[in-house]
């Protein structure tokens, strides 16, 4: 299939879900959609995916960095308070392991793979690229922390969000993509930034609503 084309239909998927997604939380069917986050994530993510040029060994060891360094941060977070602090997810990001559903590993390496397409249109030193990629990705997480518990994602102890859990964001997502911009994936960009867009137009709208 023409490339040209395969952005376009990705490009609209993504939109179609997120512009779905707001109306259906917004209406009186608002647990049925928030159910579906799993797929939503799922298809973020292969929408980015399915435009990577390098589809290789080498991507899986890539993408293998975040998605296993999200695993054992949140591990630890969730069951001994340790990096972000003390909290807990709820029901809505489906089957989880030692109490981290699997699709925020999902998330953490497609967060890993947009921030960076981000992070290199501003510079290409890798450490400057990197510390900026974490930074971006901490944003993201800061707009998120208003909707996670309302949407029975997470809820740390006593609904106070630390100071902890946004220095860990930090030093976490930058090691992240210390390690997944050392491969230099071949990415695109354009889908990339339209899902960084994406989420940050979903989550801000309920930052009003």
């Amino acid at each position: 299939m023409d490339k040209t084309l395969k952005l376009k239909i990705s490009v609209f998927v993504v939109w179609l879900f997120t512009i779905s997604g707001i109306f259906g939380i917004l209406s009186d069917y608002q647990e049925w959609f928030l159910s579906l986050t799993p797929l939503n994530l799922l298809v973020s993510f292969l929408a980015v995916y399915w435009l990577i040029e390098d589809v290789s060994r080498k991507l899986l060891y890539a993408l293998s960095i975040p998605f296993f360094l999200g695993f054992i941060t949140e591990a630890l977070g969730v069951n001994y308070g340790l990096i972000f602090g003390s909290y807990a997810y709820g029901e809505n990001l489906g089957y989880k392991v030692f109490g981290v559903p699997i699709m925020i590993c999902v998330n953490w390496a497609l967060l890993t793979i947009i921030t960076a397409d981000v992070a290199k249109t501003i510079t290409k030193n890798v450490l400057l690229s990197a510390f900026i990629g974490g930074a971006l990705m901490t944003g993201l997480d800061f707009i998120i922390e208003v909707s996670a518990p309302r949407f029975d994602f997470w809820e740390f102890e006593n609904g106070v969000v630390p100071l902890q859990n946004y220095i860990g964001w930090l030093i976490t997502a930058f090691v992240a993509h210390l390690g997944y911009q050392s491969f230099k994936i071949k990415t695109d960009k354009t889908i990339s930034i339209q899902v960084f867009i994406s989420i940050i137009v979903f989550f801000t709208v309920f930052l009003i609503y």
